[in-house]
């Protein structure tokens, strides 16, 4: 089983200080930095783009960037966000015509790939991939904005997905996006996630070390 990780959603951030926030949210103790890219196009808001990413990396943060394309066409940018120095990138199999070739350029980009499900997108697309999968992103609230709450459904698909990744014997994160707290955490982690993304739920907060000692606290007891 992987190591459980922490990925605040630099989405709730201050971006008039984003380079100070991520370092605040990092020595806080979190493992990765989620960036959401929105298009206005395949998701209803528009976010930030490589040149951001690449700003993090020159401000001297070194921990994975875990770059989910919420955007349609994905290809055309997925090697700008390599050469910004994302870790992972991941993306919706709707936003691809041929998803193993987009899931094939990531790897060929040198980052590690996902593939990332909405509340009611089927799981089927993981049939023929999953052998070229580093990492499954299931949504638990409908993307586009921050602050939403979690869809109790996302609990059975969780199950599922961690069930087909057991299965496979093969080394892939489980991660959950979207209405992730304190409270819910537990119950979560119980359902197979690895990986937690939280926007509010940290940069809300005014002391981001207790938040994210509070969630680590609640995943251990699940264990």
């Amino acid at each position: 089983m992987n190591e459980n990780w922490i990925a605040p959603s630099i989405l709730s951030a201050n971006f008039a200080k984003l380079g100070e926030e991520v370092d605040n949210v990092l020595k806080a103790g979190a493992d990765v930095v989620h960036f959401d890219v929105m298009d206005n196009h395949f998701v209803p808001n528009l976010t930030i783009g490589p040149l951001v990413c690449e700003a993090l990396r020159k401000h001297g943060v070194t921990a994975p960037i875990d770059v989910h394309l919420m955007i349609e066409p994905v290809d055309r940018i997925i090697p700008d966000f390599a050469k910004a120095g994302a870790s992972y990138i991941t993306f919706h199999p709707e936003a691809s015509v041929h998803v193993d070739r987009t899931l094939q350029l990531i790897h060929d980009c040198g980052c590690k790939a996902g593939l990332v499900f909405n509340p009611s997108t089927p799981l089927h697309y993981l049939d023929y991939v999953m052998d070229k999968i580093d990492m499954i992103l299931l949504m638990s609230v409908n993307p586009g904005f921050g602050g939403q709450s979690f869809i109790p459904s996302a609990l059975p698909k969780l199950r599922e997905v961690r069930k087909r990744i057991d299965d496979s014997g093969l080394d892939i994160r489980l991660e959950i996006d979207g209405g992730v707290k304190v409270d819910n955490i537990r119950d979560i982690k119980a359902a197979g996630a690895d990986t937690f993304v939280a926007g509010s739920a940290i940069f809300g907060q005014p002391d981001y070390k207790a938040v994210i000692d509070a969630m680590r606290a609640e995943i251990a007891k699940a264990e």
